[in-house]
């Protein structure tokens, strides 16, 4: 059993070095993060102009954490979040010529690379269980706060009275396989 958690730890411990290496990559010749970098090739693949309640419907990501992003995105100039002028309530967001620049340029990889290259479902669906079972075995679980929301109500039994967090132990964070990728990396998109 030790030989095989410490197998595990080292393989961890690789996937959190190869991201941060990303990240500073990312940061070094583009000026962007990693899930920065996600959010804009989503805008670029959902656009031209995407609305910005379909965003936050479709990623796996807080709504604050969202708008803060984007509005980061949008001081250094690569995207734009404008009123619709069809309907002054929706924001839409588009990129501008250097965040489609950006995209085009930067590295595919980190989660969002999972939408562009072929790899078989059964893979795809070990990997995001994976994930899952990462969270519940590190006790990370009271730790996922952004992804509260997309708990099943099975998980609701093992909250604690403060918030939506679960106790320590809890099995929470085993939703569908489908929206896994909960590292670093960037948002996954439903």
């Amino acid at each position: 059993m030790v030989s095989e958690a410490l197998s595990a730890v080292r393989a961890w411990t690789r996937l959190d070095q190869a991201i941060a290496g990303f990240n500073r990559v990312l940061e070094r010749e583009h000026g962007v993060t990693g899930a920065q970098l996600a959010v804009l090739r989503l805008v670029r693949e959902w656009g031209p102009r995407v609305a910005l309640a379909e965003m936050r419907a479709r990623l796996v990501m807080h709504p604050a954490t969202l708008g803060q992003m984007l509005d980061r995105l949008a001081a250094h100039g690569l995207v734009t979040v404008a009123e619709d002028p069809a309907d002054r309530r929706r924001r839409l967001v588009e990129l501008t010529p250097e965040g489609r620049r950006l995209t085009e340029q930067a590295p595919l990889a980190g989660p969002v690379r999972l939408r562009h290259v072929p790899a078989a479902p059964d893979r795809l669906r070990r990997l995001a269980e994976a994930f899952d079972d990462a969270i519940v075995l590190f006790g990370l679980e009271e730790y996922d706060e952004e992804y509260a929301h997309d708990r099943p109500a099975d998980a609701a039994e093992h909250r604690t009275g403060t918030g939506n967090r679960p106790a320590r132990g809890g099995r929470a964070g085993r939703g569908d396989p489908a929206r896994g990728g909960r590292g670093r990396g960037g948002p996954t998109p439903r």
